[in-house]
């Protein structure tokens, strides 16, 4: 036997939603740089990823229309969040916490059929931008503000971030985010989404232990250090070739950079950084990405690594007006709609989720009761 730490390389199941090969990354089948050159909407990739297959413009009519009509939360909701807010908690806590809420109040939470489970898909991916976008407006004592059903999902979301209808160059930028996150294969939120479900447990379980799981500064949580890096180094007045080598010297995680399965770079960043110049450009923040770009050639330099799809998308969301902190959270709002995807299909041919590990603990103790224990 042996172990592969992290899994890596390990095959533990077959998918038809998205691949990775050599390389490029693919959203069933359709290569993710055509996807972004041909500006598809969000909505049809997530049908796509649903229904593995693009949809025609009545069936994406239809679609919008369905998303549109449960973006609404309820009042018990917004009072949840203003609660949450006093409580000085992570972001990523509040929206984990507000989306198990949503299963509280769902009267189909624990029902198991095909039909039932695609429409808790549609509540959630729906609920999900306007529970990010409220909880933006409150912790600024702002009112959150209900969506437009005739706006899209990256409109809308832009839209209740702020209370006016964003410039065409935004919802672009918003779009393609939402597009190039929406899946990745087997990455540790989608795996852990498969593995909850996996035992049967409903889709709001599955969805929240996702949430847990992009949390982390090692998944979803890069593109809030990203900025972060691009802060202290603005702040210092730094020279950007000597804050890398210090990072280097003491071993510290540059993020940003790298990924498990690219070896010759995220497909995915090119297409941020192109938007990161543009959007910076229009919204004259373009320090941040001439600063991005600073750092991207001091990391090639000294580490010969590519940037990855968190590096550029930190100063894509800044200059859209959103708070570091809640661009996780921004994430969520895609990746919900790939999470579903693997649940979808989790349970409909599902076995149970249940590795093994190989024991290197001391063996054949003997046991001694307390009273003789020294």
């Amino acid at each position: 036997m042996t172990v592969s730490k992290g899994l890596e390389n390990v095959y533990v199941a077959e998918t038809s939603i998205s691949s990775i090969i050599d390389s490029t990354l693919k959203y069933v089948g359709y290569d993710i740089n055509d996807l972004i050159e041909q500006q598809v909407s969000f909505e049809e990739v997530v049908y796509l990823l649903w229904h593995l297959r693009l949809p025609n413009k009545a069936e994406l009519k239809k679609f919008n229309e369905e998303i549109n009509e449960n973006m609404a939360v309820s009042e018990t909701i917004i009072t949840s969040l203003r609660m949450q807010h006093h409580q000085k908690l992570h972001p990523m806590s509040v929206l984990r916490t507000t989306v198990s809420m949503l299963g509280v109040f769902d009267t189909e939470a624990e029902l198991d059929d095909g039909e039932s489970v695609y429409r808790k898909g549609i509540r959630l991916q729906a609920k999900m931008p306007t529970i990010v976008a409220a909880f933006s407006r409150i912790r600024r004592g702002l009112d959150p503000i209900p969506p437009k059903k005739e706006l899209s999902v990256a409109a809308n979301f832009l839209y209740m971030l702020t209370g006016e209808e964003a410039d065409a160059l935004s919802v672009e930028a918003m779009n393609k985010a939402l597009v190039l996150h929406a899946d990745h294969e087997f990455n540790a939120s989608t795996f852990t989404a498969r593995v909850c479900v996996a035992t049967l447990s409903d889709v709001y379980s599955g969805v929240t232990a996702a949430i847990g799981a992009l949390k982390g500064p090692l998944h979803g949580g890069a593109n809030e250090r990203v900025f972060d890096m691009l802060e202290e180094i603005d702040a210092q007045s730094s020279n950007v070739r000597d804050y890398i080598q210090y990072k280097i010297d003491n071993k510290q995680k540059i993020m940003g950079f790298g990924h498990r399965v690219y070896r010759n770079g995220d497909p995915r960043a090119k297409h941020l950084r192109v938007m990161s110049e543009r959007l910076t450009k229009e919204k004259q923040e373009e320090k941040w990405y001439q600063l991005s770009v600073e750092v991207e050639q001091a990391v090639w330099e000294l580490k010969h690594l590519r940037p990855n799809v968190d590096f550029y998308s930190a100063s894509v969301y800044h200059a859209l007006g959103i708070d570091v902190d809640l661009f996780t959270l921004v994430f969520s709002v895609s990746r919900v709609s790939g999470w579903l995807a693997h649940i979808f299909e989790q349970y409909r041919d599902n076995r149970l989720i249940r590795p093994r590990a190989i024991y290197v603990g001391p063996e054949n103790r003997k046991f001694i009761p307390i009273e003789e224990r020294l």
